[in-house]
């Protein structure tokens, strides 16, 4: 027997070749027929994108040794530039004060920092439990309206107010008014949320999990696309084996442990005997938030400088413009054109996720022009749609309590670890997913590590160090893996 991993995105490939490395075979099951999840490159004509944006930045030291070591000198470094769009204007993000300023106007401005220091003085809600209210404490009223209201609500399709404190807290928690202001006044550097470079595989992040898909496989370990997991037995505390089915139909594969990263709620459902009625109405309870990209090929050489731009303005769907150019020029067949992901979050079934190629290509091409970033419709030459179901966990006013039954359930499982984003029900960034996968492999060789503080404990907007021993530890890892793979 050997270990079984559910699913080839960052967390499951990431558990895959941390077992090879160790000469434990894994068994890699993936129902689509890519690699990378919603880390993946899509390729469209010669046009790569990314189903939304992903840089490679991280504090945690072990997960960047093991990009460089799987993917080596294929990064590039990448300048970041981001704005947002909102009352048709575009502001820097991160503040820059005087482009602030003037786009706001004095009345504006004063207004905001009046309202900031009123609510520095008073903290009108001393335990915030919303995202609303969070905000408003750290920021104050009038910025949280002006900035964070329409955006966070378009992005996750429900009020402000129903959004757990806990995802401000996890995604933002470093952000500071007082220290935006007083790093562009200073020329100081911007908040390590707000990183000003980045590494970026030269062919979309698709090309790291390509890659590591090929260590893997000459490592002796299997990776199986266009296979579904559709059960998961097990027995007295123990999965013993999991069913799964690809065109040949349906296959008992025996397993010593499962690594799992497919959505929480769809590894409960499958677990034979079924769990407890209280656990899988606590799994029907949680929920995650859609996403399509609308990927459009503009007739002009150059749009706008920026990696990408956060679209606040109520009156376009449109939630995040990429320009994929400019995160590497490779991913353009064509340098004369400009290839942008024009991204809409949504939910399965609604009128955006429901609508043909033909309409949503359509609608993307006059919002750019809405905008003012394209002067014609005429200019989108070419286009393509990218629905991506459950692409981010929603953190809504239930979803604690329900994650936190099937935690205590899944916890009496000896032999089954549960990690990344989906599987994790955790808006965790990519490095946070694969460090969920590589402690849940040192868990399953006999150490004990508590994968549910990952992002809470160690996340790059804290101040998590690795320490010089395990720096030189990792780097000696890295080059012998580096000599083991390429023999």
């Amino acid at each position: 027997m050997s270990p079984v991993v559910i699913g080839a995105g960052p967390a499951g490939l990431t558990a895959a070749y941390e077992l090879a490395k160790r000469n434990v075979r894994p068994q890699v099951f993936e129902k689509s027929h890519d690699a990378g999840g919603i880390s993946r490159t899509a390729t469209y004509k010669g046009y790569r994108f990314d189903i939304g944006g992903h840089r490679f930045f991280t504090k945690v030291g072990e997960v960047e040794a093991l990009w460089h070591e799987i993917l080596g000198d294929d990064f590039i470094s990448v300048p970041r530039l981001s704005r947002i769009f909102y009352d048709g204007k575009f502001y820097p993000y991160p503040l820059k004060i005087k482009e602030t300023l003037l786009n706001l106007g004095p009345v504006e401005s004063l207004r905001i920092l009046a309202s900031y220091a009123w609510t520095q003085l008073r903290q009108p809600y001393p335990n915030p439990e919303n995202l609303e209210e969070w905000v408003t404490n750290r920021f104050g009223d009038r910025l949280y309206r002006t900035f964070f209201k329409t955006y966070t609500e378009k992005v996750w399709g429900i009020p402000c107010t129903e959004i757990r404190a806990d995802w401000a807290a996890q995604r933002i928690k470093t952000l500071s008014l007082t220290r935006a202001v007083y790093n562009a006044l200073t020329s100081r550097g911007s908040d390590t949320t707000l990183i000003n470079e980045f590494q970026y595989p030269r062919l979309g992040p698709g090309m790291m999990w390509d890659r590591c898909v090929e260590h893997v496989e000459r490592m002796d370990g299997t990776v199986s696309f266009g296979t579904e997991v559709v059960r998961v037995e097990h027995e007295d505390g123990q999965v013993t084996r999991v069913h799964v089915r690809d065109a040949d139909g349906e296959h008992a594969i025996e397993a010593s442990h499962v690594i799992n990263s497919m959505p929480i709620t769809h590894l409960i459902r499958r677990l034979d005997p079924q769990p407890p009625e209280a656990i899988l109405a606590a799994a029907h309870g949680l929920k995650y938030r859609d996403f399509l990209i609308v990927s459009i090929v503009v007739d002009r050489e150059e749009m706008f400088p920026d990696n990408w731009i956060y679209i606040h303005s109520p009156e376009v769907q449109v939630g995040r413009i990429q320009n994929f150019k400019n995160w590497s020029p490779e991913m353009v067949p064509d340098l004369s054109k400009t290839c942008l992901g024009m991204e809409y979050f949504c939910n399965q079934h609604d009128n955006l996720w429901d609508s043909d190629d033909d309409t949503l290509i359509r609608l993307a091409s006059e919002e750019l022009v809405k905008i003012g970033l394209a002067d014609s419709t005429s200019e989108v030459i070419d286009g393509t749609v990218i629905r991506q179901p459950m692409a981010y966990p929603v953190y809504d006013e239930t979803y604690k309590e329900h994650l936190g039954v099937i935690q205590g359930y899944l916890d009496t499982f000896s032999n089954l670890y549960t990690t990344g984003r989906a599987g994790m029900h955790r808006y965790n960034n990519q490095d946070h997913s694969m460090l969920t996968a590589m402690l849940a492999v040192k868990n399953l060789l006999g150490e004990s590590h508590d994968l549910w503080n990952v992002n809470v404990e160690r996340s790059y907007h804290e101040d998590f160090k690795v320490g010089e021993a395990a720096k030189k530890r990792a780097a000696l890892e890295a080059a012998q893996t580096a000599e083991q793979v390429a023999a």
